[in-house]
């Protein structure tokens, strides 16, 4: 389905975007990961194969965001075809008790670092005439959760983001999904317990990073006239 297609998927070291980049690897992409963990990037990027490249980068550092995507040119891609926008972090606490460090972090994490991603491979998709930009967000981008003045700030941004790049692009031939799931069961949730933990579901009744991979790829394989504006998922 996307034999010949390169991919770009940021935090692709656990979680959705390692259950990303494998879908779309084993759909026939070749996929450069981008996270901070260098030695489980590796790892992934073995186990999946495929030419998978692992390019670590923290991704909320300017400069470790540029030489990133230098090397992805160096390995001679001028661009991808399709980026995944997926790195980010998930803090929780009342506004009054988060730090405001904290909070700029997480903006830096799930709102500008995306930017920057964006800024870098548009452009190039552009030109091309071609390429998906997929931006995972999340139930909390329209809905709203207390403690989670940070995160919901952050990932309202994203979806304004994607919001405003999906009109800027119309009739490039370059397409935007946001794909926006409910509470999924991976790493982020193990600091707060959900199954222990009050006012959260229990990870059985999440979903799985392989729900939202499936819906990456669904989204990344419609005809070439066709764009998945959003896709809103969850668990039954």
């Amino acid at each position: 389905m996307l034999h010949g297609a390169s991919a770009v998927v940021t935090g692709a070291s656990r979680g959705i975007g390692r259950a990303v980049a494998g879908t779309l690897a084993a759909a026939g992409a070749r996929v450069f990961l981008i996270s901070r963990s260098a030695g489980d990037l590796e790892q992934v990027a073995t186990h999946i194969g495929r030419g998978a490249v692992a390019v670590p980068c923290d991704v909320t550092n300017a400069e470790a965001v540029n030489r990133a995507v230098d090397v992805i040119g160096e390995v001679g891609m001028a661009g991808p075809m399709i980026l995944v926008n997926n790195a980010g972090v998930f803090p929780l606490g009342a506004i009054e008790r988060t730090d405001p460090a904290l909070f700029e972090q997480t903006l830096q994490a799930n709102l500008v670092a995306p930017f920057r991603f964006l800024h870098a491979f548009v452009p190039r998709m552009r030109a091309a005439g071609q390429g998906h930009v997929i931006t995972i967000g999340s139930v909390a981008d329209r809905s709203i959760y207390s403690g989670n003045g940070a995160y919901s700030a952050s990932k309202f941004g994203a979806r304004a983001l994607h919001e405003v790049l999906r009109e800027e692009l119309r009739g490039s031939g370059v397409r935007a999904t946001l794909v926006a799931p409910s509470a999924t069961d991976t790493p982020i949730w193990d600091p707060i317990d959900p199954d222990n933990t009050p006012g959260f579901p229990p990870r059985a009744a999440m979903l799985r990073p392989e729900d939202v991979a499936d819906a990456v790829l669904w989204a990344a394989t419609r005809a070439s006239h066709v764009n998945v504006d959003e896709l809103r998922i969850s668990r039954v």
